[in-house]
Formats: C-alpha cells, structure tokens, sequence
C-alpha cells in the first residue's frame, strides 16, 4: 500500500510515542506515464472522487488524475462545506440522497478523518405559500427515502432563539428541517480521495495543465499538457468552472456559464450555531466551523468570469442577509472572503454524460451543488466511465435533455444561469 498506510487510533499513539518517525506522504508524486487507460482532468474533489471509485469499485486500473495546480487548489477547497439531500424534483432528489448515504460512511471507506458533521440544515420559510412550497418539497424527500421534517415557528426558536423573528417584513414562520444534512471540511474531502485513490494505484500528478485533446477519426487518443502528451483510451472532463475553456479544446461549446461566488468566516466566536441555517427571504445560508469562525455566503456575481475573487455589491447583498437573519452578525469582524468559479448550467443542474467524441466524457454544471454531490458525482461518472451507461440515479444528467425540452428546473428560473 502507497502512502501512509492504515490510519487508527493505535497508529496515533504509537508514533506519539515513537517521535511520529514513521508518517510518509500521504499520496506519491509520480512522473507521467506515456499512456493510460483513462485519464480524469481536474484533481478537484470530483476527479479525484471519480479516479478513486473507478479503481475500487469498478476494478480500473492505469489511471491518472491530471491538475493543472495542486490537488484540491479549486472549489473543493473554497466553498462553505454544506451537505444535504433536501431537493424536490425526480431528477435530484434520488442523486442527492445518494450522496448522502456515501457521505454518512465516507471516513469508513476511505480511512481518514473527513469530519462529517450531521448537525442538521433548517431552511427558513416567511409566508404560507412558502410553508406549502416546503410541504411539497418534504414530501417529495421522504417519498425518494430521505428525512425531512416541517417545524413551526415556536420549533425554530426553541433552537435558535437568536434569529430576527418579528422582522416587520420577513417574519420567521418556521422551517424545512434535514437532521441528516450538515457539513464536512472540503480539503480533507480532496485529501482523503486523492489517499484513497493513490494507495490503489491511481497516478496523481500535480502542477500538469492540460493545453490540448488530441482526436483521431473521431476518437480520443489523449491531452497534451505542460509536461508532454500522454495518451488515453478514455478521458473523462471534471473541472467545475473551467468546463467551457477545456472543452474549447475540441470545439465543444456547452450550455454553462462561469459565474464567481464568493464565501465569507468571521473571527471565532464562541459556540452558536450548532447546525446550518440558510435564509428563506434571501440568499443567506450561515454554520458555524470548529474553530468558531461563521461561515456564510449567498448570491453568485451577476458577471460572467473566471476569477477567483469577487466584487463589493454581493458582500453588500450577502452582509445584509445576514444583519436581516440575525442582526447581532453585524458586531462581528469579518475575517476573509475568497472566491471559487462556478460552473452555472441553463437549467440548475448537472450534465454528467458522453459527448460525440468516442472515448471522451464530460461531468460538469453543478452550481451550487457542487460540493455535496462529491462522492455520488465521483460515483457516477466512474460508473459512466467503466460501462459506458448512466448510473441509475444520474440517468437525467444528460446533455440531450436541453435539446429535448427535459431539463430539471429545480428553482423554476427558466434557461437563466446566473439566478439558479
């Protein structure tokens, strides 16, 4: 086994003891082959997710995850860490939930502290038509297996007396409750993954930027890069916000915008919020992280871009959010920003499918959904890279679905990326 083996609470005592003389790295850093059978572009956590479960669930071996910078360097390790499966439509709610499940046994599997936090996610409602609105959507959860559960007003203030209830404008009228939602610290997500994969053979190789797709009679034959050609039976696309400059490669143009959102911690308070809460009268979500730092954000920039950095007018929107939600958040000191591309598709939700070159495959559109559908995305575009077909829960991914009228509106904005 590659890396630093098995990881347990005997391990940690012993090289406590030892003088901590026997930790190596937790994944090599091998050259590039001249070849593989799949390739995975993008060493984000859906490529490495991907890379992992194609090695141990589905038996693939001569894999390399390519990234242009260091593993994790993207949205993996710049969003605000939230998991849940609380969505409405056909097309989601059975993936989401299925990401879930992976993440409530991922530690297990992969054999490294993720810190999967249950600590429940309460999405807010301020009217009665809203209360229907999550009704419906609870209904819909539980039908597909998942928890959900309604609370009334005097409910959300038994656990967060704190919040703005008497809001002249927005009052508080109660809450969407998932128990089983909550967060996970996204960079051990990417390390745990990238361990994983490694220890099974997988080639991670970092500071490789991919600068071309080589095709042949229709049919890719591999990339070039910044450290040579290498080629590929299989190449399969996950790089989030960039998708449209890597498919440009080969003359694809795909239904997704690159939008900038930006993510905010305050200094660190003293023990507050024990779950997540997210706004229902505007673009707000809070949790609190183990270091006592609020972790929030809200709203995209309304601009297209590829920058990791974003404008004052949404710190603006997303400060009020927040001073509307609970206004003793203005006392606290804002400790950073920071910004993460997003890969905003036309309809809200994901493409994972095969495109019109043989051999090469595509994952990509994920929004705001990007982080919690990590081990499910991972799962199945490995699985559309083993067999070739859909996993079942993903069989709505399709990039067909835009030309045949089937797309999965989950917000119902219509074909308009930046309000999804």
């Amino acid at each position: 086994m590659f890396g630093s083996g098995h990881y347990s609470g005997f391990r940690v005592i012993k090289e406590a003891l030892t003088g901590h003389k026997g930790w190596k790295p937790a994944w090599r850093d091998p050259a590039p082959q001249a070849a593989y059978d799949i390739i995975i572009i993008g060493g984000g956590g859906h490529g490495l997710a991907t890379a992992y479960y194609l090695a141990k669930e589905f038996g693939q071996a001569r894999i390399a995850v390519l990234e242009k910078g260091y593993l994790g360097g993207g949205n993996v390790g710049r969003n605000t860490t939230i998991i849940r499966s609380n969505y409405l439509l056909d097309g989601n709610e059975p993936f989401y939930e299925f990401s879930l499940k992976l993440w409530e046994g991922l530690e297990q599997d992969f054999n490294f502290n993720a810190m999967v936090s249950q600590r429940g996610i309460l999405n807010l409602y301020h009217t009665d038509a809203q209360r229907d609105a999550y009704t419906r959507r609870g209904n819909a959860m539980i039908l597909h297996g998942a928890d959900a559960e309604l609370l009334n007003r005097d409910q959300v203030k038994a656990m967060y007396p704190f919040l703005n209830f008497d809001n002249a404008r927005f009052p508080i009228k109660g809450g969407l409750a998932q128990r089983r939602g909550g967060t996970v610290r996204h960079d051990a997500v990417a390390w745990g993954y990238a361990r994983g994969a490694d220890s099974r053979g997988v080639d991670l190789i970092q500071n490789c930027e991919v600068t071309g797709i080589r095709t042949e009679h229709g049919r890719v034959t591999g990339v070039d890069t910044s450290r040579g050609f290498i080629g590929a039976k299989k190449v399969g696309v996950a790089v989030a916000g960039n998708s449209s400059r890597v498919m440009s490669h080969v003359g694809m143009r795909l239904p997704i915008e690159s939008h900038v959102l930006q993510a905010f911690v305050s200094e660190g308070l003293k023990p507050l919020i024990d779950g997540v809460i997210t706004y229902g009268a505007g673009h707000f979500y809070v949790s609190q992280s183990d270091k006592g730092g609020l972790v929030f954000g809200g709203d995209i920039d309304g601009y297209n871009s590829y920058a990791q950095r974003g404008n004052m007018p949404v710190v603006e929107d997303v400060a009020e959010g927040g001073m509307s939600l609970m206004p003793m958040i203005g006392r606290a000191r804002l400790l950073r920003s920071w910004g993460g591309i997003m890969d905003m598709s036309m309809d809200g939700s994901p493409i994972i499918d095969r495109t019109d070159i043989d051999g090469l495959y595509f994952n990509g559109g994920w929004c705001y959904g990007g982080f919690k559908a990590t081990p499910a995305s991972g799962w199945a575009f490995a699985h559309l890279l083993a067999t070739d077909t859909p996993h079942e829960t993903a069989t709505a991914y399709r990039f067909d679905r835009f030309r045949k009228g089937l797309m999965i509106d989950e917000k119902g904005q219509g074909a308009q990326p930046n309000l999804h």
